[in-house]
């Protein structure tokens, strides 16, 4: 018997590397204000916010498969989140102008029925070039950049900001796929190719 998976988000992002990896699932997005708490550090409130995110979404369908994730970014152990506004956006875009910062992003996969679940998480390191007002301005223009940690994002013109990635790429778009490969595989779900 083929078990279903459930994605526990409101991520394009999420969605396409899932299916670009041969998964077939069901979206369902939940509806939990993410956590963000001056006393966790980047792993704890990833894993925290994964965890809320999937529950909310395994106690309405105890019998599926559920998985979830949470993105966020620290530069030199601050957390940044996702901007409020534009200004915003450009204000942590300058900070992360020429530095190394971190993105962490934690998945948690249940399955009410059966009490099981798994968590992890995956850090990268992200490089970013050095950034003048006018290029900021220019990739602002092209990326809508307030539903993304660190106000940016990996793939697309991403490649205009970022000098290099230490690690998973996936990770840095939002599921580090490499991992989450294998959790799923755990719990009876593989890709369609495999």
């Amino acid at each position: 018997m083929r078990r279903s998976l459930l994605l526990a988000s409101n991520s394009p992002r999420r969605r396409e590397l899932l299916t670009a990896a041969g998964f077939e699932f069901a979206t369902i997005a939940p509806d939990v204000a993410e956590k963000f708490d001056v006393d966790l550090t980047l792993r704890e409130l990833t894993i925290l916010n994964a965890m809320r995110k999937a529950i909310s979404i395994a106690r309405a369908h105890p019998g599926e498969i559920v998985l979830a994730a949470d993105t966020l970014v620290a530069l030199n152990d601050q957390i940044i989140g996702k901007p409020r506004d534009v200004d915003e956006a450009a204000a942590i875009l300058r900070r992360l102008s020429g530095r190394a910062h971190e993105v962490c992003s934690a998945v948690f996969v249940c399955h009410l029925t059966s009490a099981r679940s798994t968590s992890f998480y995956e850090i990268s390191r992200v490089w970013f070039r050095r950034l003048s007002d006018a290029a900021i301005r220019a990739y602002l223009d092209k990326v809508n950049p307030l539903d993304k940690a660190g106000a940016y994002a990996a793939q697309g013109q991403g490649a205009e900001i970022i000098e290099k990635i230490e690690g998973s790429y996936t990770n840095v778009v939002g599921l580090p796929m490499e991992k989450t490969t294998v959790a799923l595989a755990g719990f009876g779900i593989k890709p369609k190719t495999a």
